[in-house]
């Protein structure tokens, strides 16, 4: 199993923060290289079971499943369902955590792929989706 996960101190309170990324389907509001995303089958986004998926040009490139929200901690669950890249078991936790500074946001992931895939993954999903949606929140309550 590999791991990887990325942090950031942002300068607002959790629930400011919270209202901003406690939205199963609004991470294109606050990240700025994902696309927008549709909750398959229409409901809540943010009950457990539903499933975002991210397309570009009607191509889904990729679809995540809701498996835990709790609002009063701060904190959701998900898996990946449908990704571009040779992994399996990818569970990632997204939670803010009260700091002195304001806010904790610590994103994280586990998942199964070959040890060469590891790089890939990095790159895209450590430092290209969670690396940058991070800096964008810590700008953004700057």
């Amino acid at each position: 199993m590999h791991e990887f996960s990325r942090s950031a101190v942002i300068a607002a309170t959790p629930d400011k923060v919270w209202d901003v990324v406690g939205d199963f389907n609004s991470l294109s509001a606050w990240h700025p290289s994902v696309p927008p995303s549709t909750i398959e089958g229409g409901g809540d986004a943010n009950t457990p079971g539903a499933v975002r998926s991210f397309a570009i040009d009607g191509d889904v490139l990729s679809r995540e499943e809701l498996t835990a929200y709790d609002a009063s901690a701060y904190r959701m669950e998900y898996k990946l369902i449908q990704v571009p890249f040779p992994v399996t078991d990818y569970h990632a936790t997204l939670q803010v955590r009260p700091h002195a500074d304001g806010s904790e946001v610590v994103w994280s992931a586990t998942y199964e792929g070959a040890d060469d895939i590891v790089p890939t993954v990095e790159e895209i999903f450590a430092e290209g989706t969670y690396g940058a949606g991070l800096a964008a929140l810590r700008e953004r309550f700057a």
